[in-house]
């Protein structure tokens, strides 16, 4: 099996370097193709083996399965390049979100799936969000979960909880490493402690705490409930918190969907002006 990529931008080469530091994939079994030409080749440099294609045409007439990794906008021109190359027996996977499953089934003759990855899965670890076009079969589902659960958990998803599914464990990372960044900050400037020892610590302190989770060892609950000793130290830290975040999030995510569906129906009428042509 030979694997295809369209773009191998910030998200395509996390999902290749996934794939083959996992051993899942060999690099022969990889063709990538970019449109800046030197992006590909540094991939192959770092994994001897992998095939540097021409163009986006020569990249699916040699993959069985094809995953585009370009922006929303960038979709026409690149199908455009290898759109008749395309046959039934192919495998369309787009990992942009905007878009329709249903929209891209009709200018493609083969099975379309979204894959949603993080870039949690740079360290095999997270969340894959998996969601599958009209034509996709059961036997199609378990190829996919097989392929990317190398990058992590595969999960499946609809449509309608795609976006909010997407801010937790995509833009998450994104969101928390802000809220630790600001944290850092405080404490440099209020106690004078260094800002390579604060980051130790909050380093340290964020790997210890996503073991307990892992570990299952308590929920998020159980955990603030045991740290928190009434009228102790943490509790007094809390009062802040509870005052001035409650609301921060229901705001973070009504912006992430209203931009969202800005973006789809933008897409749409792209997509639309597609078929027209």
């Amino acid at each position: 099996m030979q694997i295809g990529f369209i773009g191998t931008g910030s998200m395509g080469s996390i999902i290749i370097d996934a794939l083959l530091t996992s051993r899942s994939l060999q690099p022969s079994q990889i063709i990538a193709a970019n449109r800046t030409l030197a992006k590909v080749e540094l991939l192959a440099e770092r994994h001897p083996g992998l095939v540097v294609a021409a163009n986006n045409d020569e990249v699916v007439r040699r993959a069985e399965i094809v995953v585009v990794c370009v922006k929303p906008f960038e979709y026409r021109q690149a199908l455009e390049q290898f759109a008749d190359a395309l046959t039934a027996q192919h495998v369309l996977i787009t990992i942009t979100s905007p878009i329709p499953l249903e929209d891209l089934a009709q200018l493609v003759p083969c099975p379309v799936v979204r894959v949603v990855p993080s870039i949690t899965n740079a360290a095999l670890g997270g969340m894959v969000l998996c969601e599958f076009g009209p034509q996709a079969t059961e036997s199609l589902r378990k190829r996919i979960y097989q392929l990317f659960s190398a990058l992590g958990q595969p999960v499946e998803v609809t449509f309608s909880l795609l976006r909010i599914a997407s801010d937790i464990s995509s833009c998450g990372p994104a969101f928390l490493s802000y809220l630790l960044q600001q944290m850092i900050e405080a404490a440099v400037v209020e106690t004078g402690i260094s800002r390579e020892a604060a980051t130790f610590f909050t380093t340290q302190m964020v790997l210890g705490f996503s073991k307990l989770l892992e570990k299952e060892i308590f929920t998020l609950p159980e955990l603030e409930a045991r740290v928190v000793v009434p009228a102790g130290i943490t509790g007094q830290g809390l009062i802040p918190l509870k005052e001035h975040v409650p609301g921060l999030f229901h705001e973070v995510f009504k912006r992430t969907h209203q931009k969202f569906a800005e973006d789809i129906e933008e897409v749409k009428k792209y997509l639309d002006s597609m078929k027209q042509t």
